[in-house]
């Protein structure tokens, strides 16, 4: 039986996507989670994974079209099935996409059909060949490893296109590009478009602070044997097993929200949300923004479980390829800056769920107990909730009861 792929909602405010890329073409087999296609929201491009299995029997959507939510993509049908297009669709919604616009004014759309550049009205020298790729073309190139320096477009205006990048690959292996460091020239000021997701994070902030009653509270952890406890662990696993202390905090927070339903919660509108399920984001740093990995029912899961899942998501985020369920469902989420040698921060809440922790650095610093003066290890942490749901004796009893946790490790393992 025929079956229907919509525009998945990716995010708790999507509303459209770009369909980038079709992994799987037509008449290609496909099975339930296999990767179906690349879809760009404001916040990353994302693999999609089928929700069926069988033939890829038509594409509703061409590549590099903006696509509401919920509108029909894709059919996909058994081996042999005849489908009747116009019959099958009626009642879906199936809207006329609008064309990605490109995120600056030297790009244009690529489709092998139309390829007229777009020539931005300047006093200033053209950009070198290779920066005149198209978007898909420059997707290809990172997938393949293709150094878009190299390649000699094929475009107007020597633009490089995809057909020019999927020869070099085909022809020989091509370096990678090297990783720039971005320099303003000493005396000369720099105007450039905020990208896609900055703004994302920006205008969703923004509605955070300003429609979120925020209130604060910041307790210090002795981490001491959570730190050896660590070690411990990491003396036995090899060296892409071992533990992060990011890991086994994810572990503590999560254990600590079965007693606080109304932190693992979400509001919307009047209604508040408890969740069953504890799944706990954490914010990841990406170029020109954040992203949120979860790890799901993380209450559930063993600290090496925790890890390996941990592990996997931040590889697809370095590769430039989270999958959906990478970024969807968070019920409470934590920002952690531990590795920059933060002493204390506070995190903006992500709506729309009821706290966020935000977590800073574990360093060795001067204690003082019974009258004696040794080093230590302390690791602060900021709550940070919505007064709307919680207040602060529920929110002071979180941090404690995290403390549990935290300066007594042997219960997360």
């Amino acid at each position: 039986m025929a079956n229907l792929v919509e525009m998945p909602k990716l995010g708790f405010d999507m509303a459209e996507g770009t369909l980038v890329r079709w992994v799987a073409a037509e008449n290609d087999r496909v099975e339930k989670g296999q990767v179906l296609a690349e879809i760009e929201t404001d916040k990353a491009t994302v693999e999609v994974e089928s929700p069926f299995s069988g033939l890829v029997f038509k594409h509703l959507v061409e590549e590099n079209s903006v696509v509401p939510v919920g509108t029909a993509i894709a059919v996909i049908a058994e081996p042999g099935e005849s489908v009747d297009l116009d019959e099958f669709l009626s009642g879906a919604q199936v809207a006329e996409p609008k064309t990605a616009q490109t995120p600056s004014s030297e790009e244009t759309v690529d489709t092998e059909e139309d390829e007229t550049p777009v020539v931005p009205e300047t006093d200033e020298t053209p950009e070198p060949d290779f920066k005149k790729a198209s978007p898909i073309a420059k997707i290809i190139a990172k997938e393949k490893g293709v150094d878009l320096a190299a390649i000699q477009g094929s475009g107007p205006g020597g633009r490089i296109v995809r057909r020019d990048v999927e020869s070099a690959s085909a022809d020989k292996p091509v370096s990678a590009p090297p990783i720039t460091k971005t320099v303003v020239q000493s005396g000369k000021d720099e105007t450039l478009k905020i990208s896609r997701l900055r703004s994302a994070i920006g205008k969703r902030m923004l509605e955070s602070r300003q429609g979120i009653p925020h209130f604060y509270i910041t307790r210090s952890y002795d981490v001491g044997r959570l730190m050896q406890v660590r070690s411990d662990l990491n003396d036995d696993l090899a060296e892409d097993e071992r533990l992060s202390v990011n890991d086994l905090i994810i572990r503590a927070v999560a254990l600590t929200l079965r007693d606080f339903p109304n932190l693992n919660a979400s509001l919307q509108g009047d209604q508040l949300t408890r969740h069953g399920n504890i799944n706990i984001g954490s914010a990841v740093a990406v170029e020109d923004g954040l992203l949120t990995i979860v790890v799901k029912n993380a209450d559930q899961k063993s600290l090496m479980e925790i890890a390996a899942e941990m592990k996997t998501m931040l590889q697809r985020v370095r590769d430039g390829k989270p999958r959906s369920e990478d970024l969807e469902g968070s019920t409470f989420t934590i920002s952690n800056l531990g590795m920059y040698s933060v002493d204390d921060f506070v995190a903006i809440i992500n709506p729309p769920e009821a706290a966020i922790l935000a977590v800073s650095s574990a360093m060795q610093v001067p204690v003082a107990a019974e009258g004696l003066v040794s080093m230590g290890w302390r690791m602060k942490a900021t709550i940070s909730a919505d007064h709307r749901i919680t207040d602060g004796a529920e929110a002071a009893q979180f941090m404690a009861r995290l403390a549990d946790f935290l300066e007594k490790p042997w219960r997360l393992v």
